[in-house]
């Protein structure tokens, strides 16, 4: 599908989702993003403490399945606020998933807690931004290097 022309403002082109995006390489990428991420935020938010590698990697999991099979139904469900708040409750969206993530990690004994909403919500402000940074990164550089932009 294509609108408008290549080079004008209102231009979208969609295309089919490439075999990379969903093999295991697109999978380990993501994972090893997320992983990032989640040591980048627990470095820099007070309240958000990771206190070993093997809860950073289980709860990076955690926080991928939640995200994989919760998230989307949330933001459907929250879509008109969403809207309403200009896309910034999707915010609010990515720090109960973070703390969902917490809680979830607690079940299994994990040194992973997020202490109140003021954590949650800035740890998941700094995930998403490392994720923004490093997939546009890991995109360009190493899942699909033929197509960089000059």
């Amino acid at each position: 599908m294509q609108f408008g022309q290549r080079g004008s403002f209102f231009y979208l082109e969609v295309r089919s989702p490439r075999p990379e995006d969903f093999g295991f390489l697109g999978m380990l990428v993501r994972f090893l993003i997320n992983v990032a991420a989640l040591w980048v935020a627990q470095a820099l938010v007070r309240g958000f403490d990771i206190d070993s590698a093997g809860a950073l990697v289980v709860g990076a999991l955690i926080f991928g399945v939640l995200n994989a099979l919760l998230k989307p139904v949330v933001s459907l469900l929250s879509c008109p606020l969403t809207c309403a708040t200009l896309g910034l409750f999707a915010l609010v969206i990515n720090a109960l998933m973070l703390a969902l993530t917490a809680w979830v990690a607690g079940w299994f004994d994990l040194a992973f807690h997020v202490d109140g909403f003021v954590a949650a919500f800035l740890g998941a402000l700094v995930i998403s931004v490392v994720s923004v940074a490093l997939g546009g990164w890991v995109e360009s550089n190493i899942l699909r290097p033929s197509r960089r932009i000059l």
